[in-house]
C-alpha cells in the first residue's frame, strides 16, 4: 500500500469515526471492514465483536433476506430509510433506520456502507405515548373540552366563496360516519378542518387522536396504530394501539401517503370490518373509530408514484375534500393578517394596527408556498422586528424582494446569500411543519447538510 493511499485511508477512517451516526461497512463476502463506535453503541455491542467477522455471525438473528447490507451486496442497488429490527448477540432487541449504499470502484462492486439511526429509544417514547393516551382515555368519564380537538368550524376564518362552500360540505360530513380524505398543500389548515368535523359530529365527546404517518419508522408506526401483544418482540408488553384508544372517537392519519403500502393494506381491512389485531396477537378486537386521513399531495399523484393503494383511495374517496391554497383565496390574506396581528399583539405586548399599502400589495402578489402557516410566521417575524404601529415594507422578509415593486437596499453579496439561505430553510421548515427530512427533499440537499445549516444559522426548528 502506497503512503498516499495509506494516508487517504487513515483520513477517511478518522472522518467516519467522528460522524455522530452509526457507520457499518462490509465487503462483498459480508465481512465487516469498518464499524464505528456510534454503530456499536446502537447495536449494544463492542467494536471487536463485529469488526473483521462475517455479518451473520455478529448478528445471528439476521438473514441474507432481512439484512439491508447483504441485500445491497446482492442487488447492487441502494436502500434508503429502511427500518430493521433484530436481536443482538446479548439478546437485546435493536431497531434502526438505515440508509444502505453500494460501493463501486471503477464500475465494480466492492462492498456496501450503511448509515444507521437508533430508533429503539423512539419505540420506548412511542410506547410511553400510548400509555399516556390510554391513561387519559380511561380518565374521561364524561365529556370535557380536552378531547384532543380544540378547533371548530367557527374558528376557520375566510371570505372566500370557494372555501365557504367546502366548509359547508364539511359540516354535512360531520353528520356521517363514513371515512374522510382531506388533501391540500402543507399549511392550508387540514388539521383545523379535520378537528372541526370531529367537534361537529356525534363523536365530539369521544377522543380525537392525530398521528403523522411520516413521523415514525414503519415498524413503530404499525405497533403504535395496532398495539402489541406481550412477547411479540423482546420487551413487548400488552398495549392498546391508537385504534383501540380512539374507540367511539376519531383517528386522524396525517400524510397518509407516507404510510408503507403493506401497512395501508392492514388499514384497509380495519376500515372494511372494524376489527383490529395487535402485533403478535391471535384475537381481533372490534373498534368503533372514524378514520379521517389527510395528504399534502394530490391523491392522483400519490397513486401514480405508488405511494397510495388504489383500493384504499376508493374506500376513502367516498367523502373527499381539497382545501385550496392561500394563493386561490387571496381575499383571505388581509383578513388572516389582521387576525394574526391581533394574536401577536396580545402575545408580544404590542399595538400594531395593520399593514401599509405596499405590504398589502406585496402579500397579494406573493405566491405563499407555505400557505396560512407561512403567513402566520411572516406576521410574527415582522411584529418582532417592528417599532411602529403599522407594518411596513421595511420589515418584510428578504424573500419578498421584487414583489409589487418592493426592493430593499442592496446587501453585500455574501450577506445576501446568507440571508436568502436562512429564509429558504425557514420556509421549507414552515412548509413541512418542522420535518427536517421533508424539508431536505424540498431544498434538494442531504438531510445531514440541512441539519448542519440549521445549527450554523441558529434556526429554531419550531
Amino acid at each position: 500500500m502506497s503512503a498516499e493511499l495509506y494516508n487517504t485511508r487513515e483520513l477517511l477512517e478518522a472522518i467516519l469515526t467522528s460522524i455522530d451516526e452509526g457507520i457499518h461497512v462490509i465487503d462483498t463476502k459480508g465481512i465487516t471492514i469498518f464499524y464505528n463506535a456510534v454503530a456499536a453503541v446502537h447495536d449494544g455491542l463492542e467494536i471487536t465483536e463485529v469488526l473483521g467477522r462475517p455479518l451473520l455471525e455478529a448478528f445471528p438473528s439476521l438473514t441474507r433476506h432481512s439484512s439491508t447490507l447483504l441485500k445491497v451486496i446482492e442487488t447492487g442497488k441502494p436502500i434508503t430509510y429502511k427500518g430493521q429490527s433484530y436481536v443482538n448477540l446479548h439478546g437485546k432487541m435493536i431497531e434502526t433506520m438505515n440508509t444502505t449504499l453500494p460501493i463501486f470502484v471503477e464500475g465494480s462492486l466492492i462492498g456496501a456502507v450503511e448509515i444507521a439511526k437508533d430508533v429503539s429509544r423512539l419505540r420506548v417514547l412511542s410506547e410511553r405515548l400510548l400509555d399516556l393516551e390510554s391513561t387519559i382515555t380511561k380518565q374521561k368519564k364524561k365529556p370535557t373540552n380536552h378531547n384532543g380537538a380544540k378547533y371548530s368550524f367557527s374558528d376557520i376564518l375566510t371570505d372566500s366563496p370557494l372555501f365557504r362552500q367546502i366548509i359547508e360540505q364539511g359540516k354535512k360530513a360531520a353528520y356521517s360516519s363514513s371515512s374522510v380524505l382531506v388533501y391540500g398543500e402543507s399549511g392550508v389548515g387540514k388539521e383545523l378542518f379535520v378537528q372541526s368535523i370531529h367537534n361537529a359530529s356525534k363523536r365530539w365527546n369521544g377522543p380525537f387522536i392525530a398521528q403523522n404517518c411520516a413521523a415514525l419508522p414503519d415498524t413503530l408506526l404499525e405497533s403504535l396504530l395496532f398495539g402489541t401483544t406481550k412477547g411479540s418482540y423482546t420487551g413487548a408488553m400488552d398495549r392498546q394501539g391508537l385504534f383501540e384508544l380512539a374507540h367511539e372517537g376519531t383517528l386522524f392519519l396525517d400524510e397518509l401517503q407516507s404510510m408503507p403500502i403493506e401497512l395501508q393494506a392492514k388499514l384497509l381491512r380495519v376500515l372494511e370490518d372494524g376489527l383490529v389485531r395487535r402485533i403478535g396477537g391471535t384475537k381481533s378486537t372490534s373498534v368503533d373509530v372514524r378514520v379521517i386521513a389527510a395528504m399534502n399531495i394530490h391523491p392522483e399523484e400519490a397513486l401514480k408514484i405508488n405511494n397510495l393503494r388504489a383500493d384504499l383511495f376508493y374506500r376513502l374517496n367516498v367523502m373527499s375534500y381539497r382545501l385550496p391554497p392561500l394563493v386561490e383565496r387571496k381575499e383571505d390574506i388581509v383578513l388572516l393578517s389582521n387576525h394574526f396581528m391581533s394574536l401577536f399583539n396580545q402575545n408580544l405586548g404590542k399595538t400594531v394596527k395593520g399593514l401599509n399599502q405596499k405590504v398589502k400589495s406585496a402579500f397579494l402578489h406573493y405566491h405563499w408556498p407555505g400557505n396560512v402557516r407561512e403567513l402566520k410566521h411572516t406576521i410574527e417575524y415582522m411584529m418582532n422586528v417592528t417599532e411602529e404601529d403599522v407594518l411596513t415594507e421595511n420589515e418584510l422578509p428578504i424573500l419578498f424582494n421584487g414583489f409589487s415593486g418592493i426592493n430593499t437596499h442592496l446587501l453585500p453579496l455574501r450577506e445576501a446569500i446568507k440571508k436568502t439561505e436562512e429564509e429558504l430553510i425557514r420556509m421549507a421548515l414552515v412548509q413541512t411543519n418542522g420535518n427536517v427530512y421533508q424539508a431536505s427533499k424540498i431544498l434538494e440537499v442531504p438531510r445531514q447538510t440541512l441539519q448542519y445549516k440549521i445549527k450554523k444559522h441558529e434556526i429554531l426548528n419550531e
